[in-house]
């Protein structure tokens, strides 16, 4: 695993503790298919919520959020239908978790299918 696989994959635990810790259930991680993946799969109540999670040490380039861009947000909406598709069709929302500089924010409904 390189230096930058590492630190996604703690950053990417750091954000499921975090979700955790504020009452979402982790159903699983790096949920992949062709063409799209998932970082974190949760449910909140009755909504399954699907988790981009970005990781930036600086805010070059727009930072952690520009780079959610509309091409990632389609491969995670293709990959939130697989897992749909295999898990029964529910409620469900796009969630982000940023990490930058070391803080840690939530965007709830980050986006739409729609």
């Amino acid at each position: 695993m390189t230096a930058k696989q590492a630190a996604g994959a703690a950053g990417e635990r750091r954000a499921a503790e975090f979700l955790a810790a504020r009452g979402l259930q982790v159903l699983g991680r790096n949920f992949r298919v062709r063409g799209g993946e998932i970082d974190l799969v949760c449910r909140d109540r009755g909504c399954v919520v699907f988790v981009e999670v970005r990781l930036r040490t600086g805010s070059g380039y727009g930072g952690a959020a520009a780079s959610i861009t509309a091409a990632k947000q389609a491969k995670v909406i293709l990959a939130a239908r697989h897992w749909l598709a295999r898990h029964g069709d529910a409620p469900c929302r796009f969630d982000c978790v940023l990490i930058q500089d070391g803080r840690l924010e939530w965007i709830k409904d980050a986006f739409s299918a729609a």
